[in-house]
């Protein structure tokens, strides 16, 4: 008896022992093999949208890594994104954890990196109401013209010295949300004369793109984060203490002495702080950190993204001028040549439409999306993703999807008009081919306010202005390299001479 029991269990823990091991584990999606402890961090590169593309090319678009310990899926076509983004939203939408949030973005305290929940849905519905909503999109609208009219009048009298447009144009979009956020500028008179604050604080948001496009491993492998082996962390908290002392100073200052009136309108800070016990009408309250770190978050993100958007537009016409040509062409049509064109011009514009989004999707300003974690486990076309896992979206390469474009690395505005291969394009997020704000619960809060922006500015440079390279540069040569970072920045920044090709008038003369 004691023998047969005896076989009985050794035969049962054999079983179970085959069983063990093996055990099929769920399918992940494909993808290359880690190296040890840091994963495919390595495989990243120095510009990780390109080289991730370029591994999708071998391993699919949806695609496994493993960066350290964590678990990264990214998807890189428009149907997988849509699976991830529309499909699985939900189980989407908290970011995971990461240094930028921590030592910058005041340990999750601001809109773009806070937790999904009550807190997050109130800094949404603050920012949909009171900057982002139609009615407060109308009634800034006169501060958005003047702003990039005192831009055009400051183009006109440049002498012979070349200008940095994306420079002059960091300073447009920064004024103008200052204007609707401060109740004044942000920095000088906006006239582009040399200002060293505005040149400091545009270092500061480039800066504090190119820290939080890094991949550091002291957010993959926690064990060695506190070595900060890239010098990340260090700087960050370095720039979070200069951005601290600028905005901090802002806030004090408005406490003491409320808006200076000068606006039509009360400025978005007057308001945050005035109802600040009751920000969102349901009794929540906000603290002076949150609403610095919701400063933090508009002003960096809210004028690097259209400025440098605008520049890439401006660089892809001077390099096609006949497409200028007939953009000029459309609008002397609409406007002439008599005044600036203006807000309320812009759906008349069609080729301009198609301009902007071709921009959009061939020099998206996010190339890959801000990181999403897995709340829980789910399957996306047969595959497992683990919870907790990282999701990344190559905007870029799916923008540029030989699948789904045509000739996807030239710049051409018409596949967006009636007749081209996507005249019915939505770049809001609900055509994942071309997905520039995102998708989804966590798409750009910003979104509304920065198409108007890079529209109209556009209209204006492209209305206003026939452009000439410096230094004989010949436009089929113009330097066209991207830097990377969190945003799309130009490798070289445009330098060119501005020509007025309006009468006098347009410009106040």
């Amino acid at each position: 008896m004691n023998s047969l029991a005896l076989l009985f269990c050794t035969a049962l823990f054999c079983v179970l022992l085959y069983r063990f091991l093996t055990r099929r584990s769920p399918r992940l999606p494909p993808g290359p093999k880690p190296w040890p402890i840091v994963g495919n961090l390595p495989h990243l590169g120095p510009v990780p949208h390109h080289s991730i593309a370029a591994l999708a090319k071998t391993y699919g678009p949806l695609m496994h890594l493993r960066m350290g310990f964590v678990d990264v899926v990214v998807a890189a076509s428009a149907s997988v994104a849509s699976q991830f983004l529309k499909t699985h939203d939900a189980n989407f939408s908290n970011r995971p954890p990461n240094s930028g949030a921590k030592h910058i973005a005041y340990n999750y305290q601001d809109l773009v990196f806070a937790p999904y929940g009550p807190r997050w849905r109130m800094l949404r519905k603050i920012c949909s109401i009171h900057l982002f909503s139609g009615k407060a999109l109308d009634d800034f609208r006169h501060i958005r013209q003047e702003e990039i009219s005192v831009l055009t009048s400051a183009l006109a009298r440049a002498g012979p010295a070349p200008v940095n447009l994306g420079q002059l144009l960091n300073v447009c979009t920064t004024n103008a949300l200052g204007r609707v956020m401060l109740g004044r500028r942000a920095f000088g008179d906006g006239s582009g004369g040399e200002d060293p604050k505005a040149d400091e604080f545009k270092e500061m948001v480039v800066e504090l793109m190119v820290l939080a496009g890094v991949f550091n491993i002291g957010d993959f492998v926690p064990a060695l984060e506190w070595l900060d082996l890239q010098g990340v962390a260090s700087k960050m908290k370095k720039l979070h203490a200069r951005f601290d002392a600028f905005l901090g100073a802002i806030v004090e200052e408005h406490k003491i002495s409320g808006s200076a009136g000068s606006e039509r309108h009360t400025d978005l800070l007057s308001t945050l702080i005035s109802v600040k016990d009751n920000a969102d009408g349901e009794g929540g309250k906000l603290t002076d950190v949150e609403i610095k770190a919701l400063l933090l978050n508009l002003f960096t993100a809210g004028t690097d993204t259209s400025s440098s958007t605008v520049e890439w537009a401006i660089a892809e016409l001077i390099r096609h001028p006949k497409m200028m040509a007939q953009a000029q062409q459309e609008l002397d049509a609409v406007v002439g040549r008599g005044r600036l064109v203006t807000e309320l011009d812009v759906p008349q514009l069609t080729y301009l439409q198609a301009i902007i989004e071709e921009t959009f999707r061939l020099h998206p300003s996010t190339p890959l999306s801000l990181p999403r974690m897995a709340a829980e486990s789910c399957e996306i076309n047969g595959y497992h993703i683990p919870k907790n896992a990282t999701l990344l979206v190559n905007v870029w390469a799916i923008a540029r999807d030989p699948e789904v474009w045509e000739e996807p690395l030239e710049f051409k505005p018409s596949r967006f008009l009636p007749g081209g291969e996507r005249p019915n394009a939505d770049v809001r997020g609900n055509d994942f081919e071309v997905i520039p704000f995102g998708a989804g619960r966590r798409i750009c809060a910003g979104m509304s306010l920065g198409l108007r922006m890079v529209h109209l500015l556009t209209a204006t440079l492209i209305h206003a202005f026939d452009w000439e390279l410096a230094d004989g540069q010949v436009p089929e040569k113009l330097n066209m390299d991207e830097a990377y970072g969190l945003t799309l920045q130009r490798a070289a920044p445009l330098m060119v001479h501005p020509r007025s090709r309006l009468s006098p008038q347009a410009f106040g003369k």
